[in-house]
């Protein structure tokens, strides 16, 4: 049942007033200004760009860790022509691989599963160097497939 009484013209009223403009102007609080953020991968390009999890061995445990979840890039230094592989965590950004594609590197697919990858390199995501053994998993079976040429051409 519709109501045609006095409430029903408060309720238009008040419908009618968020759409009026008062002509009120709020300031900001704080002012923010532009700054340039660098990320380290001015000066390269990208060879791949992959979304993928990836994985560290932890030798203490004998089991494999979480290092994140996010884009592996293959970065390509444009004056020294060295490639990195750098992996960033989606939402954070936070680097969880960084290291050098070496020629000694070598890149086999996880007995087990097609969509994963493992290698040994030194890393320097966690701001040391350390042999560590990786793993990446990748969403599909085509991502893998790309992934591996890339790092064995480069090698």
């Amino acid at each position: 049942m519709a109501s045609t009484g006095p409430e029903r013209r408060e309720e238009e009223d008040a419908v009618a007033g968020e759409d009026e403009d008062t002509g009120a102007q709020v300031a900001p609080i704080v002012k923010l200004e532009v700054v340039a953020v660098t990320t380290g991968e001015e000066e390269e390009d990208a060879i791949l760009d992959l979304k993928a999890k990836l994985y560290r061995f932890d030798k203490e445990g004998n089991q494999w860790k979480e290092r994140g979840v996010g884009t592996v890039k293959f970065l390509k230094h444009k004056g020294s022509g060295k490639v990195r592989l750098v992996m960033r965590q989606s939402k954070t950004l936070k680097i969880c691989a960084n290291h050098l594609v070496l020629p000694t590197m070598t890149v086999q697919e996880h007995s087990g599963n097609d969509k994963s990858c493992v290698w040994h390199a030194t890393d320097f995501a966690d701001g040391e160097l350390k042999d560590e053994l990786f793993c990446i998993r990748f969403a599909s079976v085509e991502s893998e497939y790309s992934f591996i040429p890339v790092i064995s051409f480069i090698c």
